[in-house]
């Protein structure tokens, strides 16, 4: 039995309204449409990382909501991703150098937008939330959800 410690990628990600209920997308280099989402830097607290992220890659501040899911991706390099519903609070939606395109779209259009299988799932989870924090363990290649939970 190993005595190193476990090691997992800590990520933050959020589903952000407008006051018009519109969903923030960007558009990532690799993966297409999805939600803002991040590393957790060492040292940094969730929502530190969270406010950051979503800055970072879009240029708007954000006021966090509640936990909205955590994913635990099983499969390497294995992660727990922390998922929150935010709302838009101020800054004017601006590209990045990761993600080169942003944009406001209706919630129908959103999910539509997102093609990539784990973050569409997450989109949808998130757009379909209930008020109770769920869980989702998944693995990659192909995706398939392994476990989930309230």
């Amino acid at each position: 039995m190993s005595t190193e410690s476990p090691r997992h990628i800590v990520v933050v990600s959020s589903l952000v309204r407008n006051a018009q209920d519109q969903v923030l997308l960007v558009r990532h280099h690799k993966r297409g449409w999805e939600i803002p989402q991040g590393r957790v830097e060492e040292g940094e607290s969730l929502m530190e990382a969270l406010r950051r992220e979503v800055l970072e890659e879009t240029g708007v501040e954000i006021d966090p909501g509640p936990l909205a899911c955590v994913w635990s991706k099983l499969s390497p390099p294995t992660a727990l991703i922390f998922t929150f519903l935010a709302r838009y609070r101020s800054g004017e939606p601006t590209p990045c150098s990761e993600c080169p395109e942003l944009g406001w779209f209706a919630p129908a259009e959103s999910l539509a937008r997102v093609t990539h299988p784990v973050n569409r799932d997450r989109l949808g989870t998130l757009l379909d939330f209930k008020g109770t924090t769920l869980y989702r363990a998944y693995d990659t290649n192909p995706y398939r959800v392994l476990g989930e939970g309230a």
